[in-house]
């Protein structure tokens, strides 16, 4: 894979890659946005449940927050 920033930090971009495919199959897809208006707010609610309350099995089944607020 070719970095997109051209450094190569291909890493990172399957980081975002898995990111944007969580959003769209848990979020955008299920429901039918109308404007833009109600897109934010859907993915502000979609974001803040996904760093507060859903948990990650990378992270050991615990939420971002809190393995954040761990070494913070």
């Amino acid at each position: 894979m070719i970095s997109m920033d051209g450094k190569g930090r291909a890493l990172d971009n399957i980081f975002i890659e898995r990111l944007w495919r969580s959003v769209k199959y848990e979020c955008i897809y299920l429901n039918a946005f109308e404007n833009g208006v109600q897109l934010y707010h859907g993915l502000d609610q979609y974001f803040r449940f996904y760093n507060t309350e859903r948990k990650h099995q990378s992270l050991d089944n615990q939420t971002p927050d809190s393995v954040y607020k761990k070494i913070a």
